[in-house]
């Protein structure tokens, strides 16, 4: 069954961003990953071939096109490379951070941060989830009082992707301490604002080579003028724009699965047990043929939702939908991949354990997947 959803332009993108992989991630890959960190510069770069912030306008230094079939371009070619950890940073900035930028700034807001955040001079972040706070953002309690033409923020966040690394955060702040809510607000946090520290660089079981951080704002002045939107809205942008990151989720969900199951399938043809490949015993068989059937409908259903986003027309559930279903099969193929090798799945030297690790927090992050039965289930009318 042929797959419809790319036309030769997004083929030509996918040509020039898998040699950009190729040469400036793939070979310092296991370097990061060690370092868990990935150097600045990586941003820059793909700024300068065109593949940040693409969706930006001209006069930004975007390429003014709103067609999320690049950005899964980029999260298909990011899994088949194998360098999904140093990569997920490019990923959010596309994916989730610029959205906010584009729907909410104001003229003079964007003037000031798009041309950094398309030319990858100007790294982003988002800072939602804190200690005892997670899926319930409405629980946030780091606060924003306004003094003058200040806010003075105090509290903290934790899990910030790019928490290192960032110049820009969206922060999310309670601005009314009554109205659950009504009282939450975006704030631009720039690197370099008194008050604002960086805290360690989270440990992680997974995706190493992304930096994961805790943030703490100390009396931290944020200028009026970086508030982002209209006080006391931010809950509502939050949930308008959490539809496109779930379906960001999804893309490298299947798209890792995918992945997974390709690498897994030519282990099966030239491992030999018995005097024969493995792939050739009955159970073998089966596992592959389920996960192949798998990838193939989560595929199907996948491309219609990126086509609803192009219109304008997911659903929240249908949001939620994807990203549940595509990262518990991410997790499950990874799994039994795994199993599929081995003794040598368990070895890092092989993909399908790095893909089998990085894997486990796709279920959580984003809002966890329970998270994501409850939003469908509400919708069902029960």
């Amino acid at each position: 069954m042929d797959r419809h959803l790319f036309e030769l332009e997004h083929e030509e993108f996918r040509a020039g961003f898998r040699r950009f992989l190729e040469k400036e991630l793939v070979p310092y890959a296991d370097e990061w990953e060690h370092a868990g960190i990935v150097p600045r510069d990586i941003f820059a770069k793909a700024g300068r071939h065109g593949f940040l912030g693409f969706s930006a306008p001209y006069e930004y230094g975007g390429a003014g096109i709103e067609d999320f079939r690049y950005n899964v371009v980029i999260a298909e070619e990011v899994q088949r490379a194998g360098v999904n950890a140093p990569a997920q940073g490019l990923i959010l900035q596309n994916d989730v951070c610029l959205p906010y930028f584009l729907r909410l700034a104001s003229d003079a807001q964007k003037q000031r941060w798009l041309p950094g955040i398309t030319s990858g001079e100007l790294i982003t972040a988002i800072a939602m989830t804190e200690p005892s706070a997670g899926s319930d953002l409405a629980a946030i309690k780091t606060t924003a009082r306004l003094e003058g033409d200040h806010y003075v923020v105090d509290g903290s966040k934790t899990f910030v992707t790019n928490g290192i690394n960032s110049d820009l955060v969206i922060v999310a702040v309670r601005t009314d301490m009554v109205d659950r809510y009504g009282g939450i607000s975006l704030l631009i946090v720039e690197r370099g604002m008194p008050g604002f520290e960086r805290g360690r660089k989270l440990a992680k079981i997974g995706l190493h080579a992304q930096d994961t951080a805790e943030l703490f704002f100390n009396d931290c002045r944020v200028p009026i003028e970086n508030l982002l939107g209209k006080p006391g809205c931010g809950f509502r942008y939050l949930m308008q724009n959490l539809a496109q990151e779930r379906l960001s989720i999804a893309a490298s969900g299947v798209a890792a699965a995918r992945a997974c199951l390709e690498s897994t399938l030519a282990y099966a043809r030239e491992r030999r047990a018995f005097g024969q490949p493995i792939g050739s015993f009955q159970h073998s068989r089966f596992v592959l043929a389920e996960m192949k059937t798998a990838v193939a409908v989560a595929t199907a259903f996948f491309d219609e939702c990126v086509l609803a986003l192009n219109r304008g027309c997911l659903t929240p559930e249908e949001a939620a939908m994807a990203k549940y279903w595509c990262t518990d099969l991410q997790n499950s193929v990874a799994d039994r991949c795994l199993q599929l090798h081995g003794g040598y799945g368990y070895m890092l030297e092989y993909r399908v354990a790095r893909a089998f690790i990085d894997a486990r927090v796709t279920s959580i992050y984003g809002g966890t997947n329970e998270i994501m039965k409850e939003i469908i289930g509400r919708s069902l009318g029960l």
